[in-house]
C-alpha cells in the first residue's frame, strides 16, 4: 500500500511537471508570436527594431512572472548552453553563409578577415589586459589568469544585428559586406579563442607555450573552414550525381538540412569550430548545391532556412531579456550594487576601446592597397563599422553562462557579478546603441547611393532574410561576356598587391568553371525532372 501510494505521488509529480513544461511553452510560442506582430508593426520606427522589440517584450514578462511568482522566479524556461549553441545558433550562422552574397564576400575577404580575425584577437587582448588591470583593485572575487582571458574572448564577440537590419546592401554595398562579413568571422574566432582558452594550460605561460597557443587558434580556424567545405561539396556531389528530384523534392530538401546541420555536430564532435564550419558550409552549398536542386526546392530550402534563423534570432533576444530579471544571480550582487555598476561600466569602457583599438588602424592599412577611391574606407563608414561592433548579445550570453555558471545556475558571488554585468552589458548596448544606429547612420550617410563597383545586379531583393543569390547568373552574365579579358594583369608583385581580390576573383572563376563545377554542379547544371518549372521553360525555349 506504501509502495503503491508512494508510485502515485510520483506520477502525479510528473505530470504536474509535463504541465508546467507544456505552459511555459506555450506562453513562450505566444510570446514569439507577438514579437514578430509587433516587430512588424513598428518596422519603420526611428528608433525601434525586431532585436529591441523581442528583448523590451522579454523584460516586460519577466516582471510579469516575478510578481506572479512573488520574487522568485523571471522566466519560463531554464538556460541551457545545449539549446543555444546545438539548436539555435546553426540555424543563424549557416543562413548567414547561405545568404552572403559571395561575390561582395570574396572581393572584400582580406578586410573581412583582419577585422573579424585579427581585429578580434586585438580587442580581446585589449579587453583582458584592461579587467587585468582594473577588476583587481574590485572586490568581486578571485579570478585567474585564464579567467582575465575567456573575459576577453567573452566581450570580443560583437552582435551587428541591428545595424544590419538599418543598412541598405543595395545603397552601400562595401560597408554592408564588411558589417555582416566581420559579424560571422568575429563570431566565430570569439568562440575558437574561447574554447581554445578553456582547454589549454595557462598555468606555466612563456614564449613557447604563447606561440603554440597560436599554433592551437589557427590549426582550429582552418580545419573547422575545411570540415565546412568539405561537407557542402559531399552534398552537392550527392544531389547532382543521384537526382533526388526526379521521384522527390521532399528529399532535396531534407538533404540539404541534414548535412548542414551534420557539418555542425561533426565540428563538434572533433572539438573544432561549429560556428565557422557552418558558415563556409553555407556558402558552399550555396554556390553548389542549390543550384543542383530543382527550381520548387530552391524556393522552399531559401524561406525554410531563412525562417529558422529568424525565429532562433527572436528566441534568443527574448529569452535574455527575460532572464535579465533572474532574482537568483542579482541577491549575489545585492550587498554592493556599486561594484556591479563599476564592473558593467569598465566592461563597456574596454569594449569601445577594444573596438577602436582595430577598426581605425585596421582600415587605413587596408584603403593603403585599395587604388580605387570608392572601394576604400572612408571615416564615416570606419564610425559606422566601430559602432556596429559595439553591441554585444547572444554569443556573449552564451559564452558567459558556458564559463560562470553550472546548468545554469551561479554559486559564487564573483560569478554572479560577472553573470550579471554581461546581461547588464549586452542590455544596455543593444538597447541603447541599438536605438542610436537608425539616427546615426542617416546622419552619417544620408543621401549615399551604391557603388556600380560593388554592385552585381540592380533587382537584388532588399531583405536580410532573403538569400541573395538571384544575381549570381547576372555576375556571370556580366564576367563572361568579355569584361574579364579588360582587367590589367599584374606587371608585379606591388600591382598584385594593389589589385589583389580582382586578380584572385579571375583566376577562382577560371578554376572552378575548369574543375570544380564539371565535378559538383553548380550554377548551370539543372536536374531533368518531368514535368517541372524548369524543364517547361526550357522545352518552350526550344519550340521552332
Amino acid at each position: 500500500m506504501t509502495m503503491l501510494s508512494s508510485l502515485t505521488s510520483k506520477m502525479l509529480s510528473l505530470s504536474t511537471s509535463d504541465h508546467a513544461s507544456v505552459v511555459s511553452l506555450n506562453l513562450f510560442v505566444a510570446l514569439l508570436c507577438a514579437c514578430i506582430v509587433i516587430g512588424h508593426l513598428l518596422e519603420e520606427n526611428r528608433w525601434m527594431n525586431e532585436s529591441i522589440t523581442a528583448l523590451l517584450i522579454g523584460l516586460g514578462t519577466g516582471v510579469v512572472i516575478l510578481l506572479i511568482s512573488r520574487g522568485k522566479n523571471s522566466h519560463l524556461l531554464v538556460f541551457s548552453e545545449d539549446l543555444f549553441f546545438i539548436y539555435l545558433l546553426p540555424p543563424i550562422i549557416f543562413n548567414a553563409g547561405f545568404q552572403v552574397k559571395k561575390k561582395h564576400f570574396f572581393r572584400n575577404f582580406v578586410t573581412i578577415m583582419l577585422f573579424g580575425a585579427i581585429g578580434t584577437l586585438i580587442s580581446c587582448t585589449v579587453i583582458s589586459l584592461g579587467v587585468i588591470q582594473f577588476f583587481k583593485k574590485l572586490d568581486i572575487g578571485t579570478f585567474d589568469l585564464g579567467d582575465y582571458l575567456a573575459i576577453g574572448a567573452i566581450f570580443a564577440a560583437t552582435d551587428s544585428v541591428c545595424t544590419l537590419q538599418v543598412l541598405n546592401q543595395d545603397e552601400t554595398p562595401l560597408l554592408y559586406s564588411l558589417v555582416f562579413g566581420e559579424g560571422v568571422v568575429n563570431d566565430a574566432t570569439s568562440v575558437v579563442l574561447f574554447n581554445a582558452i578553456q582547454s589549454f594550460d595557462l598555468t606555466h605561460l612563456n614564449h613557447e607555450a604563447a606561440f603554440q597557443f597560436l599554433g592551437s587558434f589557427f590549426y582550429l580556424f582552418l580545419l573547422s573552414t575545411l570540415l565546412g567545405v568539405a561537407t557542402g561539396l559531399i552534398s552537392a556531389y550527392v544531389i547532382k550525381k543521384l537526382y533526388f528530384g526526379r521521384h522527390s523534392t521532399d528529399r532535396e530538401v531534407a538533404l540539404m538540412m541534414l548535412m548542414a546541420y551534420l557539418s555542425y555536430m561533426l565540428a563538434e564532435l572533433f572539438a573544432l569550430s561549429g560556428i565557422l564550419t557552418v558558415f563556409f558550409c553555407g556558402i558552399v552549398m550555396s554556390h553548389y548545391t542549390w543550384h543542383n536542386v530543382t527550381e520548387s526546392s530552391r524556393i522552399t530550402t531559401k524561406h525554410t532556412f531563412a525562417t529558422l534563423s529568424f525565429l532562433a534570432e527572436t528566441f534568443i533576444f527574448l529569452y535574455v531579456g527575460m532572464d535579465a530579471l533572474d532574482i537568483e544571480k542579482w541577491r549575489f550582487v545585492s550587498d554592493s550594487p556599486g561594484t556591479s555598476v563599476a564592473v558593467s561600466s569598465i566592461l563597456m569602457g574596454l569594449v569601445m576601446l577594444g573596438r577602436a583599438a582595430f577598426v581605425f588602424p585596421l582600415s587605413f592599412l587596408s584603403n593603403l592597397s585599395k587604388k580605387n577611391q570608392s572601394e576604400k574606407i572612408d571615416i564615416k563608414q570606419q564610425v559606422v563599422i566601430w559602432w556596429a561592433g559595439l553591441m554585444r548579445g547572444a554569443v556573449s550570453m552564451a559564452l558567459a553562462y558556458n564559463k560562470f555558471t553550472r546548468s545554469g545556475h551561479t554559486e559564487l558571488r564573483g560569478n554572479a557579478i560577472m553573470i550579471t554585468s554581461t546581461i547588464t552589458v549586452c542590455l544596455f548596448s543593444t538597447m541603447v546603441f541599438g536605438m542610436l544606429t537608425k539616427p546615426l547612420i542617416r546622419h552619417l550617410m544620408p543621401h549615399q547611393k551604391a557603388t556600380t563597383s560593388m554592385l552585381s545586379d540592380d533587382n537584388t531583393p532588399k531583405s536580410i532574410h532573403i538569400p541573395l543569390l538571384d544575381g549570381e547568373q547576372q555576375d556571370s552574365f556580366v564576367e563572361f561576356s568579355g569584361s574579364h579579358h579588360d582587367v590589367p594583369r599584374p606587371d608585379s608583385l606591388r600591382g598584385f598587391l594593389m589589385r589583389p581580390t580582382r586578380t584572385v576573383h579571375h583566376y577562382w572563376r577560371q578554376f572552378d568553371d575548369a574543375f570544380m563545377r564539371p565535378v559538383f554542379g553548380g550554377r548551370g547544371f539543372v536536374p531533368f525532372v518531368p514535368g517541372s518549372p524548369t524543364e517547361r521553360s526550357s522545352h518552350d525555349l526550344t519550340k521552332p
